[in-house]
């Protein structure tokens, strides 16, 4: 039976870790090779490691950050944020990232993912998902620059799209749920999963032990990510697995 994945995520601003609610609010968390280090000994499944500030202001890659993250992890770690070109893809790759996560430049360019991934192999392409609920359409859409900038794609469309276009993933958003930390968005993300057959990574909206178990009872995605609940220690990745296994969710353990 393939093991569901507890995977923390990083969304760093120059050069700092963040995390607001509903993608508003920033405060500080700390050093992201310090946190990335502590995941890794704590458990966790994989890292990814967002840089929010990038694809807003263009900053340069932090290459040097990641070789130095790189080096303090045994487990897959995934990179995203103002990857807009093949360079940049391969840059990341380079300095040891496994993956990278490609949103604001994919949707602007979906060519790139045909691109990047005969080039770097779909195993290596991950599709970020902001997706929000738009009351007056009925329906969710896709949003660019770190949730700032809505766009015109639905986000069932987009998801059938990247897949057929070569993505070996999905990292899909709740912007509703983000932060609120009452459970993830389990309504989005069952039709996501009915309308592809790679994995989604879902995102927003953990609050507990509690809101993982019900996560992958209740739907069929390959992993959860949380950001707020293990930065602050609220809930461990330990407490997360144990529960898992005790309501008979597969999980990896060290």
């Amino acid at each position: 039976m393939i093991k569901k994945r507890i995977i923390p995520c990083l969304d760093v601003k120059d050069g700092v870790v963040v995390k607001g609610v509903q993608f508003k609010g920033l405060r500080e968390i700390g050093d992201p090779v310090e946190l990335a280090k502590r995941y890794n000994a704590l458990g966790a499944d994989e890292l990814v490691f967002l840089d929010i500030s990038a694809t807003q202001t263009g900053n340069a890659l932090m290459l040097d950050v990641i070789r130095k993250t790189a080096r303090e992890l045994f487990i897959p770690m995934t990179i995203g944020g103002g990857l807009k070109a093949i360079s940049d893809i391969s840059d990341v790759l380079n300095a040891g990232a496994d993956k990278v996560s490609l949103n604001s430049a994919a949707l602007r360019n979906p060519d790139l993912i045909n691109e990047t991934s005969e080039k770097f192999g779909a195993q290596c392409i991950c599709i970020a998902i902001d997706a929000k609920w738009e009351e007056a359409e009925q329906d969710w859409f896709c949003y660019t620059h770190g949730g700032k900038q809505k766009t015109d794609i639905r986000t069932l469309d987009w998801v059938k799209e990247v897949e057929v276009r070569g993505a070996g993933e999905l990292l899909v958003t709740s912007m509703d749920y983000d932060g609120m930390q009452q459970g993830f968005d389990h309504v989005l993300l069952s039709k996501i999963q009915d309308l592809v057959s790679i994995p989604v990574i879902a995102s927003g909206g953990a609050g507990s032990a509690e809101d993982f178990v019900s996560l992958f009872l209740e739907t069929n995605v390959s992993a959860g990510l949380a950001a707020s609940i293990f930065h602050d220690e609220d809930v461990t990745i330990q407490s997360v697995k144990d529960l898992c296994d005790k309501k008979g969710v597969p999980v990896r353990h060290v």
